[in-house]
């Protein structure tokens, strides 16, 4: 039984109203937010970033298919994985409905990844998805934008995400629990990361305008804005999540 505060329905919206305030509030700190974000300088892109796509080979400006934004969401699946991230799973899971939208309002959606592009094709195909999914396999891409980390970064301690120094070395004992979720050892597993990257595409020139990784990719995992208003939260006390076709069915 679950022990939890009752009243009357006047006591509750009292404490609804209250909330409500709240709420406008932190909308409107949002919108502001929003703003400022947009307000970030642009940072020319120079380099000659090389993809494989299901068109074939790409630049970081054939990603826009003629649209002037993109949005890159930095997928983990690295290349030795065997099956992509079950978080990022999730979250494409998420956002796989949308990009349609968003390509209507000028602005791309991918995923970018540094597995081969026909393991992403296959992966893909397994979850039923549909949107754009980039493969940076032999680029300096994810590590130029935070979502990689070299054998010798790793193994030093010496990565950087999230805009500050990381330590992506397995902790003590863990590198002996066996695969990870991706059917790889965790060392392989913990050198890919996640996060979104912004990109304009002005004159033929293409900017970096915003990236986001940890926390910051929280309001893209729609699975959590919908629990934050179920009656008892994310009430979690550990990944209770799968990719969505390894649940038991019941």
């Amino acid at each position: 039984m679950i022990d939890h505060k009752t009243g009357t329905r006047e006591e509750w919206l009292k404490a609804r109203l209250e909330l409500l305030e709240a709420e406008k509030a932190h909308t409107r700190r949002g919108d502001e937010l929003a703003v400022q974000r947009q307000a970030l300088p642009w940072i020319r892109i120079d380099k000659d970033y090389r993809f494989d796509t299901d068109d074939g080979p790409a630049s970081l400006t054939d990603l826009f298919q003629g649209l002037s934004q993109l949005l890159v969401y930095h997928f983990m699946f690295g290349p030795d994985f065997e099956a992509g991230c079950p978080s990022c799973s999730a979250i494409a899971d998420g956002f796989n409905g949308i990009a349609v939208h968003l390509a209507n309002h000028d602005v791309t959606l991918c995923a970018a990844s540094r597995a081969p592009i026909d393991k992403l094709q296959a992966y893909r195909k397994r979850m039923g998805w549909s949107f754009p999914w980039a493969s940076s396999f032999g680029s300096e891409f994810n590590y130029d934008f935070q979502v990689g980390l070299t054998v010798d970064q790793q193994q030093s301690g010496t990565g950087e995400y999230n805009f500050r120094g990381v330590d992506r070395r397995p902790a003590d004992g863990e590198d002996s629990w066996g695969a990870s979720p991706v059917g790889t050892d965790w060392a392989t597993f913990m050198r890919e990361l996640p996060g979104v990257s912004a990109f304009v595409l002005d004159d033929g020139v293409v900017y970096h305008t915003y990236s986001a990784y940890a926390r910051g990719l929280d309001g893209l995992w729609g699975m959590y804005q919908w629990l934050d208003r179920a009656p008892l939260g994310r009430n979690e006390t550990g990944m209770w999540w799968c990719r969505h076709d390894e649940y038991e069915p019941g």
